[in-house]
């Protein structure tokens, strides 16, 4: 049964969601495991790619823009996305939209980050009730800012 991870920020500052998906992407990759992040929509999948070669100096995630449906480049270890489905196979999935995506359960760990924003707060109170009314197994990790 998939693993859901709740990453609960102190703050709401302006990409924080986003560098922590990018943090968590490095760590990830360098377990060689394979990554799907799951954005709200095109713009923001865009903003995660160029921050992926950004937030840290010295850091390196090899990623690439899933597009619908399409095959990628197999031995890529992140994939971007925003649609419907998700043909990348993985074994985590960040999700940053604000509902759960239908394909989660193909996945055997999720990551569902939350800022103190009040509208993604709640957001991410309503996927905390999807998981838990449907059994899954959920954690709560509280971050610092």
């Amino acid at each position: 049964m998939t693993q859901i991870d709740f990453y609960l920020l102190a703050g709401s500052e302006p990409q924080a969601r986003e560098r922590l998906a990018c943090r968590l992407a490095e760590k990830i990759y360098k377990m060689d495991l394979r990554l799907y992040i799951h954005t709200a929509g095109p713009a923001h999948s865009q903003q995660l790619d160029e921050l992926l070669w950004t937030f840290r100096a010295g850091s390196f995630v090899p990623h690439e823009l899933d597009e619908a449906h399409a095959d990628g480049d197999p031995q890529v270890a992140v994939r971007i996305g925003h649609h419907k489905e998700c043909a990348a196979a993985a074994d985590v999935l960040i999700n940053l939209a604000p509902q759960v995506p239908l394909f989660f359960s193909r996945f055997p760990r999720v990551a569902e980050i939350v800022d103190q924003d009040p509208e993604r707060r709640r957001q991410g109170r309503e996927r905390y009730c999807f998981y838990r009314d449907r059994g899954y197994p959920l954690k709560t990790h509280e971050l610092p800012s």
